[in-house]
C-alpha cells in the first residue's frame, strides 16, 4: 500500500494476454480469497488482479471508509506498466458495489460485471461487523460516497427469519437492507450509476438470495440503464432458486479442500443448501457467462 497505493494479488496466464480483470471480493482474510479468483481467470488466459478492500497492512481493518482512489494506481499498473489494453472489473457481493463505484469514479473499463449486487453503498462497520461507523463504506477523494443506513438493532444479521411475504428464509441482514431501501430520499441519493462507467455490463443474481434482495437490485439497475437509453451492451441473468453465493468460483481441481466445505457452506447459505444441485450448476453457467462476456 505504501509503495504502490493498493494491495493485491496478481495471477498471470501461461501465455501473454492483452486482457486483464480487476477482481473485488472483500477482505484480505475472506473465506474465498481473491487470489483464487485471479487464478481462475488466469486459467482462461485473462490476467487477474485481486485488489483487497480491507484487512491487509495499510488498509482499513474493516469495511469502512475504503478509498476508491486506491484503484487508480491498480488500473495504471495494468494499463501503463503492463500495457494491457482490455481491462474489466468484476465484483461479487460487497465487491460488486465496489466494482460499479470503481467503474463509475475511476472509469476506463471495457466490462463491468456485478454478481449478487445491491444498488446502493451502505454504512461502514467496525472490525466486529456489528458496530456501525456513521460513515460510508467507501470514499472518493476523501469524501464519503452517499450511502444507506441499515438498522441491525432489532434483528441478528446472520440469523434466519421467515417473512409472510417471502417464500424462502432470509437473514436478518436481508431484512435490514430491505428496510433501508425504503428510505426513498436516502436511497435516491445513494443510487449507483453504472451508466457512468461507459462499460459493457453483465448483472447476475439468484432470485432467492439469502443476504440481500439482489434480484430486486439487478432489475432496478437494469431499468435505470434502460431509462437513460444506455447504448452499450447490457445482459441480466437471474437464476431460479439461486443463492447469494453465485458467480465464478475457484478452480475445482486445484481447490479440492475448499470444495469439500460445500456442505458447510449450505448451512450458512440456506437457499444454496436447499437447492444445492441447481446452485452448483449455476457456478458453471455463470462462469461461462462471465468468461464469454470478457472475451466477447
Amino acid at each position: 500500500m505504501k509503495k504502490d497505493g493498493f494491495v493485491g494479488h496478481m495471477a498471470e496466464p501461461e501465455e501473454e494476454s492483452d486482457r486483464a480483470v480487476i477482481i473485488i471480493m472483500g477482505g484480505e482474510q475472506s473465506l474465498l480469497p481473491g487470489i483464487k479468483f485471479a487464478e481462475r481467470f488466469a486459467d482462461y488466459g485473462i490476467a487477474g488482479l485481486a485488489v483487497s478492500l480491507f484487512g491487509a497492512e495499510g488498509l482499513p481493518d474493516s469495511p469502512n471508509a475504503i478509498p476508491i482512489d486506491m484503484f487508480l494506481p491498480a488500473v495504471e499498473y495494468l494499463r501503463d506498466r503492463r500495457q494491457i489494453s482490455h481491462i474489466s472489473v468484476y465484483g461479487q457481493s460487497m465487491g460488486s458495489i465496489f466494482a460499479v463505484m470503481v467503474a463509475q469514479y475511476v472509469g476506463g473499463f471495457e466490462n463491468l460485471i456485478m454478481v449478487s449486487p445491491t444498488h446502493v453503498p451502505f454504512e461502514g462497520t467496525g472490525k466486529d461487523k456489528k458496530t456501525m461507523s456513521g460513515r460510508s463504506v467507501a470514499t472518493w477523494k476523501g469524501e464519503d460516497i452517499p450511502f444507506v443506513k441499515a438498522d441491525f438493532s432489532a434483528i441478528k444479521a446472520g440469523k434466519y427469519y421467515r417473512l409472510p411475504e417471502i417464500s424462502y428464509q432470509v437473514t436478518g441482514m436481508w431484512i435490514a437492507y430491505k428496510k433501508a431501501y425504503e428510505d426513498g430520499e436516502r436511497t435516491k441519493n445513494a443510487m449507483l450509476h453504472p451508466e457512468k462507467s461507459g462499460a459493457r455490463i453483465l448483472l447476475i443474481a439468484g432470485d432467492e438470495d439469502e443476504c440481500w434482495p439482489a434480484e430486486e437490485s439487478v432489475k432496478l439497475l437494469q431499468r435505470n440503464l434502460e431509462s437513460v437509453g444506455y447504448e452499450r451492451d447490457v445482459k441480466v441473468v437471474i437464476y431460479p432458486h439461486g443463492s447469494h453465493l453465485n458467480g465464478l468460483m475457484p478452480n475445482r481441481q486445484r481447490e479440492k479442500r475448499l470444495y469439500r466445505m460445500i456442505p458447510f457452506i449450505g448451512i450458512m447459505y440456506k437457499t444454496f443448501g436447499k437447492y444445492r444441485r441447481e446452485n452448483l450448476s449455476y457456478f458453471e453457467k455463470s462462469e461461462k457467462e462471465i468468461i464469454d462476456w470478457i472475451r466477447h
